[in-house]
């Protein structure tokens, strides 16, 4: 699971898509981070919301951000959506039990799959104990007010820390493995 979040635990602002504190952390130690986590990864998980916003924003962002754009539009993506009919990025299939068939696609697979955003999803596949792994980039504000990437509903989970990279611009990568003991 991978998320740039605030200090106070907020993935997004106010609004839907309001990730402007994602300024905050971004430079080139962020980028050689998630181009090298990219790179890692043999598929991409989305709830439908995030789906929808990645897939309108990387097919046009080839002229600002090649690199990523290039991976991130031609990786194999899934989306977890119940209503979805139809996927228009480029490599995406569409599951409906997400449950099920992560487990399926991660008991075949042999690289990391990351989940990226999707806070909805992230809870109900952290509580089915599918997520191995978290990775977040700390970004050094509080907001106050904003969705939490982490709700009440979350099971109690101990962590084990294994990176943590602080970035010049005050923001840190922390990786933190799953136990298998709650």
């Amino acid at each position: 699971m991978w998320n740039v979040v605030t200090l106070d635990g907020c993935f997004e602002g106010k609004q839907p898509w309001d990730l402007s504190f994602h300024e905050l952390v971004w430079g080139p130690e962020l980028e050689v981070f998630i181009i090298e986590q990219l790179h890692e990864a043999d598929i991409l998980i989305f709830g439908k919301n995030t789906y929808v916003g990645m897939a309108d924003y990387w097919p046009k962002a080839a002229k600002t951000d090649p690199e990523v754009a290039d991976i991130m539009n031609n990786i194999s993506k899934v989306v977890c959506s119940s209503s979805l009919k139809e996927a228009g990025w480029n490599n995406t299939t569409i599951v409906h039990d997400a449950k099920k068939e992560l487990q399926l696609l991660k008991e075949r697979g042999d690289k990391p799959m990351f989940v990226f955003g999707s806070a909805k999803l992230s809870e109900s596949i952290l509580n089915a104990g599918l997520i191995d792994e978290i990775r977040l980039c700390v970004a050094p504000i509080l907001l106050g007010k904003g969705r939490r990437l982490f709700s009440s509903k979350i099971d109690s989970r101990k962590l084990k820390l294994v990176e943590s990279n602080p970035f010049a611009n005050g923001g840190i990568i922390l990786r933190y493995i799953i136990q298998n003991d709650k």
